[in-house]
């Protein structure tokens, strides 16, 4: 019943998406969540670290959207400055803005992957869209304020998950 909730994989950090693992996987898109998957959410601008991996990402032909909840002003702040493709007011987990991104990246579904930290919106759209889903650990501990309701229904579905001996890591 909730396995629409369940990660295909769980990593650390997006960091651990290498070229190298994806190309292994047959992955050439990546649409990646912003606040709190790439940077904290309360983070304005794109960290060393993520600029080397989005230039990593793009030399290995790999085509990355950025897709957020979050206002336009928002993202196109971030995603500007490092020409790449975004989707604001996605209004995930809704299909609408992952097929627009599918239609964008002129892929197939099992060629692409999605990346988040968040179980209800960026796990359960790309579940829905039936796309390879990668669960992230939030980079802070804090969240915004609407954010912060998921995520109290996340650990439930963690928790139940542990108990049917679905999750394989700790949280």
């Amino acid at each position: 019943m909730f396995s629409k909730f369940l990660p295909n994989d769980h990593v650390d950090t997006v960091f651990k998406l290498s070229p190298e693992f994806l190309k292994e996987r047959g992955i050439k898109g990546v649409i990646t969540d912003l606040d709190n998957t790439l940077v904290a959410w309360d983070r304005k601008d794109a960290t060393p670290e993520v600029i080397a991996w989005f230039k990593e990402l793009k030399e290995a032909g790999i085509k990355v959207t950025i897709m957020s909840n979050n206002s336009k002003s928002r993202v196109a702040y971030f995603s500007d400055p490092l020409e790449i493709y975004f989707i604001s007011k996605a209004r995930k987990p809704m299909q609408t803005a992952f097929r627009r991104a599918k239609k964008e990246m002129e892929l197939n579904n099992d060629e692409i992957v999605v990346v988040g930290d968040q179980l209800l919106t960026d796990v359960f759209g790309g579940n829905r869209a039936k796309l390879h889903t990668v669960l992230v650990v939030p980079i802070v501990k804090t969240d915004g304020f609407f954010t912060k309701f998921n995520r109290q229904i996340e650990r439930r579905l963690m928790e139940y998950f542990r108990k049917k001996g679905k999750l394989t890591w700790e949280e």
